[in-house]
């Protein structure tokens, strides 16, 4: 149960009955729901005698949070949730696989894809009450799987088997005993010659279905079966696109795992046809590139060092915050020595820190198919399908540009192998395991200088309109932390009025209360307040509360005895969260102990803790830190042998 703004912020539920109270007020919006309703879900038809009374006080509560984007009335005996029921995902799921009904076979796929898509787990899982999981959850749980049958009769309809054994061999190892699902990927498994794979799967849901139904095997199922054995061996769709000859086909090659010294067990034939003739696909992924680039000669640089080392495959990460132009660096670098790469450039963006991020089957596959092998010679694993791509690198020289890695792990099967070959990472985290497992070089990418962020809005806004204020131009640079991202949000609103002053929409920014919501545009993903949300949302729910409760301390240095006081915890748990919020660059470490965060951060950490926890938390938190200040500043200097490393700047 999860309610987000337009800008995707997620509101604080909190915890306990509040998220049953809402749970029935989305699930049943712009109708009324009756208060004796409410209290038999939140209590499970057990109720006590002030049960009424709490209701209303979570009503009051969530009236208060939503005031802005959706409203609770007091309609009769109960209430009702006001808003358009296409802002309910529920609501969405339904109408989307309602339209797929009477939809054509291929529309009716991507439909049904948007309305799965929807999902990111058990519905309602987080919601205490078991009465509205069972009456609620149970409901929507159906209608998911239904859904997913919808999906795999039109993919089957539309012969598109890979997809279906690809999407629907996880859902078969969560739902074993839907006979449905696993009728449909074996069918899939048959069309695509696989006979072995699909009595397989008939024979593991035949146990199932005896162990833990006692039955057997119901007629879908059952003539699925059927349809295997008397199928014969049938050829792989892709199969009729291989040219034909008089003789047999070339001799598989067995692809080698990445790391394990031995054979992988996949044998895939397109790799002898790709390393014995010149007919390897021209391969240029990389997007323009921005044209008002400027600055980072450190960086640039530092890649250059890699064009020249010994031959072998190297991997650089660039580290940074997110809006610090990461990937407006990666693309200016690659476009402008891709002659040194005359095999290609390979580019994906991983949407690392997005939900869902994009999988590495997912883009090994559309890398295969960029290197021309067919669909039905893609193997099914990550493991296999990066040792075909590696294998069919050999001998080339491409250049990898690896777009927004969340993890090592996400990025690591996409890496080549081959010497000539270079990968480029960006990421919002340093990816140690590149850097430790893999031997990546790691470079940090900072803000830019306060003549870099000058000269990038000279080439935005044009010289002319800059100097006719410097100092307005040097004092919004410096408000926009010399980040890129903003820089250019600022620009963009600049040039869209003409108009305005460079000091008078600069003041607008010397307000921190307004700036983050200035620094936006009508694209949710461009905007800064979006951009810091991404990092927050990506951390463990420890260093997420540490970061909420650093946006108390007034300053842009913290120590971290401070940071342990403000958030109530041991000095060790403390500092290891703190490490955690550098390595997602929302701090560094200036020196041992001591911390720096830009000004957006700070103030995108107090809207948090303002938002996400209750007041008496935050006061608490002051207490104890203003006690420990006070506390050092009488204790004699032999006291304090503890305290060393903590922030004495305040």
């Amino acid at each position: 149960m999860e309610i987000q703004t337009d800008r995707g912020l997620s509101l604080a539920l909190g915890t306990g009955r509040i998220r049953t109270v809402i749970a029935a007020l989305v699930s049943e919006v712009n109708q009324v729901v009756p208060v004796s309703r409410l209290i038999d879900l939140a209590w499970d038809g057990d109720p006590p005698a002030r049960a009424r009374g709490v209701v209303h006080n979570h009503v009051h509560r969530l009236r208060r949070l939503l005031a802005g984007h959706a409203e609770i009335a007091t309609q009769g005996p109960g209430y009702v949730l006001l808003a358009d029921p296409d802002s309910v995902d529920a609501h969405r799921f339904r109408c989307l696989v309602a339209d797929a009904q009477s939809a054509e076979p291929w529309a009716a796929v991507a439909l049904l894809r948007q309305a799965l898509g929807l999902w990111r787990g058990e519905a309602l899982a987080d919601v205490p009450s078991e009465r509205v999981r069972q009456t609620l959850g149970v409901g929507l749980s159906q209608a998911r799987l239904a859904a997913l049958q919808e999906l795999g009769g039109r993919l089957l309809l539309l012969g598109r088997y890979r997809e279906l054994v690809t999407e629907f061999t996880g859902w078969i190892a969560e739902h074993p005993l839907h006979e449905e699902l696993t009728a449909l990927l074996m069918r899939a498994l048959q069309a695509t010659g696989r006979q072995a794979e699909a009595l397989d799967h008939y024979h593991r849901a035949r146990r199932h279905l005896k162990e833990q139904l006692g039955i057997d095997p119901g007629p879908a199922l059952s003539e699925a079966y059927l349809a295997v054995l008397g199928g014969g061996h049938s050829r792989v769709p892709g199969d009729a696109r291989r040219p034909k000859s008089a003789g047999p086909p070339p001799a598989p090659a067995v692809t080698a795992c990445p790391g394990s010294g031995r054979a992988a067990p996949y044998v895939a034939p397109y790799v002898c046809d790709h390393l014995r003739g010149p007919r390897h696909p021209r391969i240029a992924q990389l997007p323009p590139v921005v044209p008002d680039f400027c600055g980072r000669e450190r960086e640039i640089a530092m890649l250059d060092q890699h064009l020249d080392r010994v031959p072998r495959p190297e991997c650089v990460v660039l580290a940074g915050a997110g809006g610090t132009g990461k990937t407006s660096l990666a693309v200016q670098w690659a476009r402008h020595h891709k002659e040194r790469f005359p095999d290609g450039q390979f580019f994906a963006d991983l949407r690392g820190f997005e939900r869902p991020p994009m999988r590495p089957r997912t883009v090994l596959t559309a890398f295969l198919q960029s290197l021309g092998v067919p669909d039905a010679d893609i193997p099914e694993s990550v493991t296999e399908a990066s040792a075909l791509y590696r294998s069919l690198l050999a001998g080339r020289r491409m250049l990898v540009v690896l777009d927004n890695a969340g993890t090592a792990e996400q990025a690591r099967p996409l890496l080549p192998a081959t010497p000539g070959c270079l990968a480029i990472v960006t990421s919002r985290r340093r990816l140690n395991g590149l850097v430790v497992r893999d031997g990546a070089t790691l470079v940090k990418v900072g803000p830019l200088t306060s003549e870099e962020g000058l000269q990038l809005l000279h080439n935005t806004l044009g010289r002319q309109r800059v100097e006719a204020d410097t100092a307005a131009a040097g004092a919004l640079v410096e408000w926009c932390d010399r980040l890129p991202l903003a820089l250019r949000i600022a620009a963009a609103r600049l040039m869209a009025h003409p108009e305005w002053s460079l000091a008078c929409w600069t003041q607008k920014l010397a307000d921190e209360r307004r700036r983050l919501q200035e620094l936006s545009t009508h694209d949710a993903d461009l905007a800064m307040e979006a951009c810091l949300y991404l990092s927050y949302r990506a951390l463990s729910s420890n260093a997420a509360r540490l970061f909420r409760f650093l946006g108390l301390h007034p300053g842009p240095c913290v120590g971290d005895h401070h940071a342990s006081v403000l958030v109530g915890g041991d000095i060790e748990g403390t500092r290891r969260h703190l490490n955690e919020l550098c390595d997602a660059h929302l701090l560094e470490e200036h020196a041992h102990g001591h911390y720096v965060r830009s000004e957006m951060v700070r103030i995108y950490a107090a809207q948090r803790v303002a938002v996400e926890e209750p007041r008496w938390a935050q006061d608490q938190a002051v207490q104890r830190l203003l006690a420990f200040i006070a506390q050092r500043r009488v204790a004699p200097p032999s006291s304090r042998s503890d305290l060393v490393g903590s922030d004495t700047s305040h």
